[in-house]
């Protein structure tokens, strides 16, 4: 199992001043941080590729798509704009050393219609990330589709809309993620949703029902490590927790009060409970 933290908790984007938390998230014991990838700066991430190496830190990254390169859009010139977004995006993690790609990069985050995704819809989505899925495999990229609950987007809010995407789209480097914040709200059984999910999953966000800590909200932790395990699943638990650092960040995922002491407690407290429950099921 390899352990990561996305580093949302503190920024949006990548600067000099990260190094003291990069630093204590190394020290704390974690194999790796997941990026933020919304600039796509080839060289700003060719830079920050070699500052992690040199700090012994993996690394994945999430990004997203907005209205203007949507790629479920009825316009086939937004369509197009998502597929070179998604291109210059894998180039990025080229550049960063990044060989995961996370977050909603189905649809556009935010964005509704008024009612629920349309055949036509499905089929764009499908052929917008066929587009992509050749430039990821040569760049060495995959792309891990991760779901979103009904309040973030309408695309695909469960396991079982997921996994008939990605079979759709069709191609090994374009799979999937679970997102324990996500099914706690969407699911209705975990274990079943997280069996029909394991064999395309290579990311698990840990990540509570409150975006705080994890394992001191309600989301059913035994039941969710069970089922992973059960699974015989092993990839990247990342923790994936949102504060007030960044009004950008508080205005996207509507977290208006602070629910713990520190980002240092928060991440100290997160690494061990996945370490704890790892060791209790596959030791």
């Amino acid at each position: 199992m390899k352990y990561g933290i996305n580093l949302l908790l503190w920024t949006d984007r990548m600067h000099d001043g990260l190094m003291p938390v990069l630093e204590q998230v190394k020290a704390m014991g974690y194999d790796g941080v997941e990026l933020p990838m919304f600039d796509p700066n080839e060289q700003l991430f060719t830079v920050w590729g070699k500052k992690l190496d040199d700090l012994g830190l993996e690394r994945t990254a999430v990004t997203i798509r907005g209205a203007g390169d949507n790629p479920i859009s009825p316009s086939a010139s937004v369509r197009e704009a998502a597929v070179t977004a998604m291109k210059k995006t894998v180039d990025c993690c080229q550049a960063a050393g990044v060989s995961l790609l996370a977050g909603p990069t189905h649809s556009a985050i935010g964005e509704f219609s008024g009612a629920g995704p349309t055949d036509d819809e499905f089929k764009w989505g499908v052929d917008t990330m066929q587009k992509v899925a050749e430039h990821a495999a040569a760049a060495g990229v995959t792309i891990v589709t991760e779901y979103l609950n009904r309040f973030e987007n309408y695309f695909l809010t469960s396991v079982e809309q997921t996994v008939a995407f990605i079979t759709a789209v069709d191609h090994p480097n374009v799979q999937m993620m679970y997102d324990t914040f996500h099914a706690n709200i969407e699911e209705k059984d975990l274990t079943a949703a997280i069996t029909a999910a394991m064999p395309w999953t290579k990311i698990v966000h840990i990540s509570e029902n409150d975006r705080s800590t994890p394992g001191q909200g309600h989301v059913a932790w035994d039941e969710t490590f069970d089922a992973i395990k059960a699974n015989d699943w092993d990839g990247w638990m990342v923790v994936e927790a949102f504060g007030l650092a960044l009004p950008a960040i508080v205005a996207a995922t509507k977290i208006w009060r602070k629910m713990y002491t520190s980002e240092e407690q928060l991440a100290s407290d997160g690494l061990a409970f996945m370490k704890a429950n790892v060791a209790k099921r596959w030791s």
